[in-house]
């Protein structure tokens, strides 16, 4: 369940990425901000698909 929520939310900050870097710019604080999100997400997911694997 919550690998489901996980995924959720990185596709919607991928959406959010994409619009706010076309709305902003590339290399705006806004899309920087949002990229670091979104990475920081990733992180934790493939985080979570390690625990999954180890076991």
């Amino acid at each position: 369940m919550m690998m489901k929520m996980i995924e959720n939310r990185i596709n919607e900050l991928k959406k959010e990425l994409a619009g706010t870097a076309n709305a902003t710019g590339i290399n705006s604080v806004e899309t920087l901000n949002c990229s670091q999100k979104l990475d920081q997400l990733i992180t934790i997911y493939q985080l979570h698909l390690k625990d999954r694997t180890d076991e």
